[in-house]
């Protein structure tokens, strides 16, 4: 069910444009509207934390478009190149001992390629047990209008699938490169077992999609307050993404204390946040956050199940 331009008679004759959206991909309502959700143990905010576990290939292709945080110096790029795999060498082991000493759960989304490479993270990461979702075959391959359907599918079906072998894992969830789609790409992940996606950032919780087949959720995962567009795109200081990850957390704990559950979406990169500097950082928000009341600290799926199971239609 992608996304199309219906033929028109004249030049203010959609037949898709109604209230709320001029799509038919998910039905359009305002948040506060809505019967509010309540989280296991009547807690009120939920914290999924999303930790990238990604290939950057030395000389990216950048077709059908580049994705964000890919190499731009003259090849080889090799000061960015390195800077990304310190994320896989030392970084993520900074990131996993902050948030198991603050006993926060994460999900992974990973590149598949990354797995194939890197054994030894695979199986470190495999064993710990925790969520992993498909993050694509690498951070060069973007799903974005441009790229064929047929090219796409087999991309998405080699992505999830060599994942799957990998870990042994259900893999139930998608981010893609970069958050692109093409008017394809929710079809064609929901054809592939795909439950939720974490690409569109309209919530603050979950909410159902309408695919071709199968049954796709989407899972908002914050850009505003992600350590990559607060750090490197608004290049605000570690103490300014600290303070406004607190923030958030403080308002949206307030806000579900009176208007049902809100979910607390965070992207860890750990390239970024596993670096010396600023993990005191990272560590700071994990505490402010755990001490709030009634916070259920979880993983993408569970939030997903739960809201699927309070939802109806």
């Amino acid at each position: 069910m992608a996304w199309t331009t219906p033929a028109a008679s004249g030049p203010l004759d959609y037949p898709n444009r109604h209230y709320g959206n001029d799509h038919d991909r998910y039905e359009w309502s305002m948040l506060t509207d809505r019967p509010p959700l309540t989280w296991p143990e009547g807690d009120g905010l939920a914290v999924v934390v999303v930790v990238p576990l990604q290939f950057f290939p030395l000389n990216p292709t950048g077709r059908p478009v580049k994705v964000q945080g890919n190499m731009t110096m003259p090849y080889p790029d090799l000061r960015h190149y390195t800077l990304r795999d310190y994320g896989n060498r030392v970084g993520v082991h900074r990131v996993l001992s902050a948030l198991d000493a603050a006993s926060v759960v994460p999900t992974f989304a990973v590149n598949t390629r990354l797995f194939e490479r890197e054994p030894l993270l695979r199986d470190r990461i495999v064993a710990r047990g925790d969520e992993i979702m498909c993050h694509s075959w690498s951070m060069d391959t973007p799903h974005a209008g441009g790229l064929d359907e047929a090219d796409e599918r087999e991309l998405v079906q080699r992505s999830v699938g060599r994942l799957r072998e990998l870990t042994g894992a259900p893999v139930r969830g998608w981010l893609s490169p970069g958050k692109l789609n093409s008017p394809n790409t929710p079809d064609l992940i929901a054809a592939e077992g795909i439950e939720y996606f974490c690409d569109w950032v309209n919530d603050e919780v979950p909410y159902r999609w309408n695919v071709a087949s199968g049954e796709l959720w989407s899972m908002p995962l914050s850009t505003e307050i992600s350590d990559t567009f607060t750090l490197i795109d608004n290049l605000h200081s570690e103490e300014s993404w600290a303070d406004q990850v607190c923030d958030a957390a403080d308002l949206l704990h307030a806000e579900a204390s009176e208007q049902g559950g809100r979910v607390l979406s965070l992207t860890l990169t750990p390239w970024l946040l596993g670096q010396p500097h600023r993990v005191k950082h990272l560590e700071r928000v994990l505490d402010h956050v755990t001490a709030l009341p009634g916070v259920w600290s979880t993983s993408a799926s569970s939030v997903i199940d739960s809201a699927r199971a309070q939802v109806s239609g």
